[in-house]
């Protein structure tokens, strides 16, 4: 149970910092609904147990493949944090008021576009093998591996469902104008985070 205790901790520590996902899942929270924002971040924690899985179990030749690529996989990442950018900023609140009534395409695209995402950023695969490091573990078996991967998935679940669950409590507060103004808002922001990252990465590969 130390184990997942400390995957716990763990997954809390890699969720809580407040970037492009948490600015996703508070945006969603409150046009959408706390569903929305949730699942905005549980697509973010699968992507993490997926690079937790990768750098716990030593996938050597995957992460050796995945971060030689990350210039691109960061580029596309880029281009579709602004593609998010443009469609929050062409949102309409009045059609996200009706939170109950959406389809369930996007339901599964609020999970599936913050899932990759979070997977243009091979780095994490880097600063879990780090933070693997630095927790003790009965043995370094397989089954611990994946226990400590499992508490890192449930330590994130659980901040994104804290998150949802406090942001959606403010939703019914906020009116039409205060939410489109939030769409205005977020969507520069994306954009600008969107702009920086290809960018950046351009001037690397320069």
């Amino acid at each position: 149970m130390s184990i997942l205790w400390q995957g716990l901790a763990l997954g809390l520590s890699v969720a809580a910092p407040v970037g492009p996902i948490g600015l996703l899942c508070i945006r969603r929270t409150l046009a959408q609904g706390r569903l929305y924002g949730l699942l905005s971040g549980l697509g973010a924690a699968t992507a993490d147990a997926i690079y937790g899985t990768i750098a716990a179990l030593g996938l050597t030749a995957l992460t050796s493949f995945l971060l030689h690529q990350q210039d691109w996989i960061r580029v596309a990442g880029g281009v579709f944090l602004c593609y998010l950018a443009y469609k929050t900023l062409i949102a309409k609140p009045e059609s996200a008021e009706g939170q109950g009534q959406s389809p369930a395409s996007g339901r599964w695209m609020a999970y599936l576009s913050t899932l990759l995402l979070t997977l243009t950023n091979p780095m994490t695969i880097i600063s879990f093998a780090g933070m693997f490091a630095g927790f003790s573990r009965a043995s370094s078996g397989t089954s611990d591996a994946l226990l400590l991967v499992a508490g890192v998935f449930a330590g994130s679940a659980l901040w994104w469902l804290a998150l949802a669950s406090a942001v959606g409590a403010f939703k019914k507060r906020l009116s039409a104008r205060w939410l489109r103004g939030l769409n205005i808002g977020s969507g520069l922001i994306l954009l600008i985070f969107g702009i920086t990252i290809i960018g950046g990465t351009a001037a690397e590969l320069a």
